[in-house]
This record gives structure tokens, sequence and C-alpha cells, in this order.
């Protein structure tokens, strides 16, 4: 028989990661985040750049988890990711670069607060937040293409990091 939400046997956990987005433009993905927010235990979401109407396609992807997942909108992403650099938190980055690491070989301390960046769904992260970065990490990839959708690398992302503070 197949579970749902009511009779899966997943145990709710809160994890130390808070997920911004520098520039993420389509209401769907930012929609899809909450998911994916939701879905990882990641209690707090920061939507960075121009604020996106969070209309349709946002309620349709979100799927109601924006009811549960706290967020808040900013202009000025690289001042909070400042902010939150001043206040320990690790921030890493989810982009490509010739400086990126495996995220797998990614250390995370046990009692790690952790920034998870990610960027625009064309041009990624901006270099500015890119050069605060403590690490900045990119998905291995075997086909011909060098990217995939920004929900596709978040999810791994989170997956990966959840799995690392949890072991």
């Amino acid at each position: 028989m197949q579970l749902d939400h009511y009779t899966s046997k997943f145990s709710k956990k809160i994890f130390p990661i808070i997920l911004v987005s520098d520039s993420v433009s389509h209401a769907a993905n930012i929609g899809s985040l909450f998911r994916a927010a939701d879905s990882f235990g990641i209690p707090h979401l920061i939507l960075g750049g121009n604020a996106v109407e969070l209309g349709r396609k946002f309620t349709k992807a979100s799927r109601a988890t924006e009811q549960s997942i706290s967020f808040e909108q900013t202009e000025n992403t690289l001042k909070k990711i400042k902010d939150l650099k001043s206040k320990n938190y690790l921030i890493v980055g989810l982009e490509i670069t010739d400086k990126s690491l495996k995220i797998s070989d990614l250390i995370l301390p046990k009692n790690s607060k952790i920034v998870l960046v990610i960027g625009n769904e064309k041009h990624g992260i901006s270099t500015p937040i890119l050069e605060i970065c403590n690490h900045i990490v990119h998905i291995e990839m075997y086909g011909q293409n060098s990217s995939m959708n920004v929900i596709q690398a978040t999810s791994i992302a989170l997956y990966e990091f959840t799995k690392k503070l949890t072991q």
C-alpha cells in the first residue's frame, strides 16, 4: 500500500539550514522551493532580489507548504547574507565554478548553522555573493549538460546536507 503524509512513518526533523535564493524569478520554482524546504526540514527561506508575485503558479507548485515554512523577501540579498555570516552561519553557494568542490566532498561540522545559497535560473549566483561564500559546491554531473533546474539541484543539495548532518 502506498503511504501518504498521514500514514508515512517519517519522523519530523528541523535542520539548522536557511535557504537563500539569489534572484530565483519563476513563480513555479519559488513554489517548488517551499515544497523542497518542507520535505527536508528547512525552517526558513529568504527570497532575494526583486519580489515575485506569489500567484497561481506559485501556489500550485508549493502545495500549501508556504503556510508551514517561514520566509521573508529582501531586495538586498548580499546584505542579508553578510548579516547571517556575521552571526556565524556557514555560507555555502551551490554553483559550478573553477573553484567549486564536489558537494560530496564538503565537510559540515556537526553543529553548523548553514546558509545554502542558490542562484537565478539563467545567471546563477551573483559574483559579489560568490565572493563571500565560505564554500562553493557543485553537483557532479555525467551527461552532456553542465547544469540542471535550480529546484532539482537544490533538492539534491538539501539531501546531501541533511544526510551529512545526521551521520
